[in-house]
């Protein structure tokens, strides 16, 4: 496992809520007003996880002048797994396996909602790409609300070999591809499912969208071309849970 900075009151509290074991030091801001830290502090000594005054000045040199609210954590972080983790996720969700492909999201926010929405959703695994991508950081787990740490999250190295892998696996491939005629409505969402979600920019590059068992849309009457990635991503996975009921 590696160490990394939480930065802000919602993350410390994420991490508090599903992970305290793992927390390695706690710092706050000594003579802060703030009645949130105190809060934060006690239920901190309430988890064994011990809290450290530091001065304003401490944090802002940690933190690098990231907005941090007056609480930094030391957090002992597990390593996003491989492709080769994925049969036995597949194996094990069955019919309902659920796996959520985002082909090359750079922005951090959008991945932090992105991976609330699956949490919520119940999702098997969602899979990013290695490069040319954003990863695990600070600002996506402040984004996710401590979602970062309890959905299963693979990095693959090479993402049309892993969409492949998961064809064998008997799982359906369903890319949003909002100039396609089919209405993502349309679709039977009922079985083993991987929705394929591209890029803020780019959407899709061409070789994951010819792994794709089926394109379609996502329907839209107002004169905006595409909604955000994290939007999209929300509307098309409880799509699923509404079918499945």
């Amino acid at each position: 496992m590696s160490h990394e900075l939480l930065v802000g009151i919602n993350s410390v509290e994420a991490a508090l809520s599903h992970d305290p074991k793992n927390i390695v030091e706690l710092f706050i801001e000594t003579g802060s007003a703030n009645a949130r830290l105190k809060e934060l502090s006690e239920r901190a000594r309430d988890l064994g996880v011990k809290p450290h005054g530091r001065p304003r000045e401490l944090l802002d040199r940690m933190t690098g002048g990231a907005r941090h609210q007056g609480v930094v954590a030391q957090y002992r972080s597990a390593p996003p797994r491989s492709e080769a983790d994925l049969a036995a996720l597949i194996e094990a969700a069955g019919r309902e396996a659920l796996v959520l492909v985002l082909d090359g999201v750079t922005d951090p926010h959008n991945l932090g909602a992105c991976l609330r929405s699956a949490e919520a959703a119940g999702v098997t695994a969602v899979v990013v790409t290695k490069d040319k991508a954003v990863g695990i950081t600070p600002i996506v787990r402040r984004a996710s609300a401590g979602a970062a740490d309890r959905v299963p999250f693979v990095v693959a190295t090479n993402l049309a070999r892993t969409l492949r892998a998961l064809k064998d696996m008997g799982v359906w491939l369903v890319g949003l591809a909002g100039e396609d005629e089919r209405s993502y409505y349309s679709l039977d969402l009922k079985g083993p499912i991987a929705l394929v979600i591209g890029s803020e920019g780019e959407g899709m590059r061409r070789l994951t969208r010819e792994q794709c068992d089926y394109l379609a849309r996502i329907p839209m009457r107002g004169s905006v071309e595409s909604l955000n990635v994290s939007v999209a991503t929300g509307i098309a996975l409880f799509e699923v849970l509404r079918q499945r009921g």
